[in-house]
């Protein structure tokens, strides 16, 4: 074994041991990676191996898919960007989920233990299951004849314990702001708006989700602007930004400095990881620069179809909060009784429109509240039940029941909901209004 010296260390100048390496690396993700994802958008066979024949020409280094520490600009963060710039917004946080988006902006507001949040009876699960997952107690109050929240009856729910109001923008259509933000004003209550169904509408000229403290959009496959899996909190406010922010990822990647001590009290706490990936981000990206158009195309032809549709006593257009601001991808309508609309729905289907009611036929669905037992039986991932046990909360819980909200439950049973195509023209409307004049002049 040969000796060596101080000196021969190449840290002092002597001969490096390694002056390179034979084995050449490949890229961890590769070409493989991207003709899988083109798989995913459904290309056959023969224009996938012509998309590898073209891309084998090329070497390139593996992509890097994590918003952070991106040697490439961050498709996350100009989504980021692009939503601060279209909602005019201060702030903007992209994440992986609608549900996600929720609970970081609640959090982000400051809501915890000994809390009470008050959402609608008819919004999709999420809304209320992330104010238990917070540790707060949701409060579930009635819609009115918008199919959204109910400000009467809002007010009359609120208690000491009430922190926050989430409005729900419900099937392309904007809840009553006016009304509701009165009431927050009033209460000194954050005001949290819910437009995962919704995006691109607005409430007398500004953008819903926007007039409140902070706003949830969901941009998933399933919503009409989105892919994959995504969403955005929106806020003017910078303290709620930075611990929605602190929330959504527990290693506080975000920070100008990752591992500096905390700037302010609030700052850092234990948190999530609901960080959007690249690949998502990138979709949602080109999704979101189509919102405006698209809602304009959506509400175009949802008021061609409506101001073609004569007057009828046993069916009435649902009230709107601002007809020029719906998104509109869903013209409702709702029948003097339950079985009717039912009725109406088979019908205007057969004429070819396409519709859906519950009608007399009610099935399972997560939006209605009446079918979260989750929150209704207080059911908990824990024996303990919080946060229903919570020694914290001082007040009375709800008398939890499917017949609490009444109004809520024969609302949507009496409502008709005919779908709305952007891409309809002028013709393809008429024709949509003569179908429903047709069957509602029949069965009405």
């Amino acid at each position: 074994m040969e000796k060596y010296r101080e000196k021969d260390l190449a840290l002092y100048g002597g001969e490096k041991s390694v002056k390179g390496f034979e084995g050449k690396a490949k890229p961890k993700i590769g070409i493989e990676e991207f003709l899988e994802v083109a798989d995913t958008w459904g290309y056959s066979a023969s224009t996938i191996a012509k998309i590898k024949e073209i891309i084998e020409k090329e070497e390139i280094p593996s992509p890097w898919f994590a918003r952070y520490y991106n040697p490439r600009p961050s498709k996350v963060k100009e989504l980021e960007d692009y939503a601060k710039k279209l909602f005019g917004v201060s702030y903007a946080l992209a994440v992986n989920s609608g549900t996600s988006a929720l609970s970081a902006a609640y959090v982000g507001c400051g809501i915890g233990p000994g809390d009470e949040v008050i959402v609608p009876g008819y919004t999709f699960f999420a809304t209320a299951a992330e104010v238990v997952a917070v540790k707060a107690i949701p409060v579930i109050a009635e819609v009115d004849d918008s199919l959204s929240m109910d400000p009467k009856d809002v007010e009359k729910k609120i208690t000491p314990q009430t922190k926050a109001i989430v409005p729900v923008h419900m099937v392309g259509n904007c809840s009553n702001m006016d009304a509701i933000m009165k009431i927050a004003k009033k209460h000194n209550l954050m005001l949290i708006e819910d437009n995962a169904q919704s995006c691109g509408g607005k409430y007398k000229g500004r953008f819903l989700g926007t007039i409140g403290h902070a706003g949830c959009f969901s941009l998933s496959t399933f919503k009409i602007t989105g892919g994959g899996e995504g969403g955005i909190v929106v806020t003017k406010d910078e303290k709620i930004y930075v611990r929605a922010t602190s929330y959504h990822d527990t290693a506080a990647c975000w920070r100008p400095d990752r591992y500096a001590k905390e700037r302010f009290p609030g700052e850092l706490f234990c948190g999530q990881n609901y960080r959007l990936s690249e690949l998502d981000g990138s979709v949602i990206l080109v999704q979101l620069k189509k919102t405006e158009e698209q809602a304009k195309r959506y509400n175009t032809n949802m008021r061609r179809v409506l101001s073609g549709v004569k007057k009828f006593k046993k069916v009435v257009p649902r009230r709107s909060n601002d007809i020029s601001g719906d998104v509109g991808y869903s013209l409702i309508f709702l029948a003097e009784e339950k079985e009717l609309a039912g009725k109406l729905a088979e019908a205007l289907n057969a004429e070819g429109v396409p519709a859906g009611a519950r009608g007399a036929k009610p099935a399972r669905d997560w939006h209605i509240y009446a079918y979260w037992e989750h929150i209704l039986e207080q059911k908990t991932p824990t024996p303990d039940g919080c946060p229903f046990t919570c020694p914290y909360y001082k007040g009375k819980l709800p008398d939890y029941s499917p017949d609490m909200c009444p109004n809520t439950l024969d609302l949507i049973d009496r409502a008709l909901f005919v779908d709305i195509d952007q891409w309809w023209n002028e013709e393809d409307c008429r024709n949509v209004a003569k179908a429903i004049n047709k069957v509602f002049s029949v069965c009405c």
